[in-house]
């Protein structure tokens, strides 16, 4: 491998970014690929939380995300008639959780690209149609730009990677649904509450509005088999699937079922894990979502953070030897992940029952979440003390 060894980062939200940054810190080429045009617009809310607080801390980006923040406090479980049933305090469950916050991905990536534009290159409007390894490098072909040759590939574009595909096989063998759908709707109506997430159940159904910077995001979370046929781009398809799921439920569900119906832009996703036996093939790995999504409720952002300055350091712990420092990321990084996709369905259980007696249950639990966060967070720090401490690259 060359004394400054080059990388192509396929996928330029969250992880593609991060690692950029850091791989040019240790002296790596970078440069990232991304089929989009330009950042992808998503007023989708994510959290920062964790081992990634730590990570953005140390670029420098904190201050940045917080102004950021959508300011979100408290989320309200309501029932048919709007009346509030349930309530987490949000800040208690930030404080908990170590620092945490919440900003859209939009902000993320826009936040993380500006902070690795002037060390890395970045292709957008393209993406990769072919890799070849050989035991010095990886040949490229892009859809648009020229041939070129690159030591390493990381795959951080996401649940569909196309670096998977190429570099693993078909999305099939990995790609596990997990038995729920979530679509989102950004409505253009001003947030009616600007602080509070409105929830709304039925038995195997969610519907939530979150205020974002003054605007109001719908979500639909329900539980579904896998639909034959499934087309993830297919906007028509999508909009069937969601007003067939959601008919005859009350509280403000017809009128969104209408705005579902009249958009341009409605997005429709299902929620999968995705299991690999390996992160890594040759010269080419996988980041995030691409190796490891861990479904709506895994702190996925987080994960790509953590992931992506872990992978940085382990590249530049021993330079030229990419297989002992793929092995190394892997081993440290599923510590944080395996646990995550072992607990989806718990978190699937409190946030969209399936029954009306577990929506009930749910909404009294509620009022003890700030508090378990709390202990699930000191449980973290007490188990970090007793493991060997292992020097920062």
């Amino acid at each position: 491998m060359t004394t400054n060894p080059s990388v192509l980062i396929s996928g330029a939200g969250v992880g593609g970014p991060t690692l950029a940054y850091w791989l040019a810190e240790h002296g790596f080429r970078p440069t990232v690929v991304e089929r989009a045009a330009g950042l992808r617009t998503s007023g989708n809310p994510v959290d920062v939380r964790g081992p990634a607080v730590q990570v953005v801390e140390r670029m420098g980006l904190m201050e940045r995300l917080r102004e950021a923040a959508t300011e979100v406090t408290a989320m309200r479980f309501v029932n048919d008639a709007g009346c509030e049933v349930g309530r987490v305090d949000m800040r208690a469950m930030q404080q908990a959780g170590g620092g945490e916050v919440e900003v859209t991905r939009t902000d993320l990536a826009r936040i993380l690209h500006e902070a690795s534009r002037d060390s890395a290159e970045f292709l957008f409007d393209d993406t990769i149609t072919s890799l070849t390894q050989d035991d010095d490098g990886v040949d490229v072909t892009f859809e648009k730009s020229a041939p070129r040759r690159f030591d390493l590939v990381i795959g951080a574009d996401g649940l569909h990677s196309t670096t998977r595909r190429l570099a693993f096989g078909p999305e099939e063998e990995f790609v596990r649904h997990t038995g729920l759908y979530v679509a989102t709707l950004q409505l253009d109506d001003t947030a009616e509450q600007e602080r509070d997430v409105v929830l709304h159940n039925a038995p195997g159904r969610l519907v939530s509005l979150h205020p974002v910077h003054g605007r109001t995001l719908a979500a639909f979370i329900f539980r579904g088999p896998a639909v034959e046929g499934f087309d993830h781009r297919d906007i028509a398809q999508h909009k069937r699937i969601v007003t067939d799921a959601y008919a005859g439920d009350g509280w403000r569900v017809p009128e969104l079922l209408e705005r579902v119906r009249a958009a341009d832009d409605l997005w429709l996703d299902s929620v999968s894990q995705v299991r690999l036996d390996t992160w890594s093939s040759g010269r080419v790995a996988l980041l995030g979502d691409a190796g490891s999504s861990v479904s709506l409720f895994g702190d996925g952002s987080t994960l790509a953070i953590a992931g992506a300055h872990t992978l940085a350091k382990e590249l530049a712990a021993t330079p030229g030897d990419h297989r002992s420092a793929f092995a190394r990321y892997e081993a440290e990084h599923r510590t944080l992940v395996d646990p995550k996709q072992s607990h989806v369905q718990a978190a699937a259980s409190m946030m969209v029952p399936a029954t009306r007696a577990g929506i009930v249950t749910r909404n009294l639990a509620t009022r003890l979440w700030p508090a378990a966060a709390g202990v699930g967070r000191l449980r973290g720090r007490l188990t970090a003390r007793r493991r060997p401490a292992r020097a920062a690259v």
